[in-house]
C-alpha cells in the first residue's frame, strides 16, 4: 500500500528508481520494475543501468509505482534530506556540536537542498569540497 492523491493503493507493479551517472558527465533517471527474484532484480539492474549510462537517455516504467532511491557512496555523511517544498529552498548546512574521539575530531552535518536547485552528486561534490576547505583550517 502506497499513498497517492491522499489515499492509500495497492499497486499491481512497483519500481526502483536510480540516478545513473552517464558517459557525458550527466544524470539521467532509469527506473527498474522490482521482483522478489533478486538474481533478476541485479540482472535487470546491471543491464539498465549500463543501457543508461551509454545511451545518455532516462527510462521510466509507466504502469509502476515507482520508489526513488539515492546513495551517496562518494562522501560520508550522517543525513541527507531533499526538501519538496516550495519554502526555505535555499540548500542549507547544519551542524551541531563536533564529537571528539580518541584518534580523530568529527563534525556531523546534515546538508539540506531542494531537488529542483542540483541532484545527489552535486550535493556530494559540494560536501567534498566543504571538506577540502576544512581540511585545510
Amino acid at each position: 500500500m502506497l499513498p497517492e492523491h491522499g489515499r492509500l493503493f495497492k499497486y499491481d507493479c512497483l519500481a526502483i528508481n536510480v540516478i545513473v551517472n552517464n558517459k557525458d558527465g550527466g544524470i539521467n533517471s532509469c527506473d527498474i520494475s522490482y521482483t522478489d527474484d533478486l538474481e533478476q532484480f541485479c540482472s535487470d539492474y546491471l543491464t539498465l543501468t549500463q543501457a543508461t549510462r551509454t545511451s545518455c537517455q532516462s527510462s521510466f516504467v509507466d504502469d509502476a509505482m515507482v520508489i526513488g532511491t539515492s546513495a551517496m557512496v562518494t562522501t560520508e555523511l550522517d543525513s541527507i534530506v531533499n526538501q519538496y517544498t516550495d519554502q526555505f529552498c535555499n540548500p542549507m548546512v547544519m551542524w551541531g556540536r563536533y564529537r571528539k574521539g580518541w584518534l580523530k575530531t568529527t563534525l556531523p552535518i546534515s546538508f539540506q537542498f531542494h531537488h529542483v536547485q542540483m541532484d545527489g552528486g552535486h550535493a556530494a561534490r559540494f560536501l567534498e569540497e566543504l571538506q577540502k576547505t576544512i581540511n585545510t583550517i
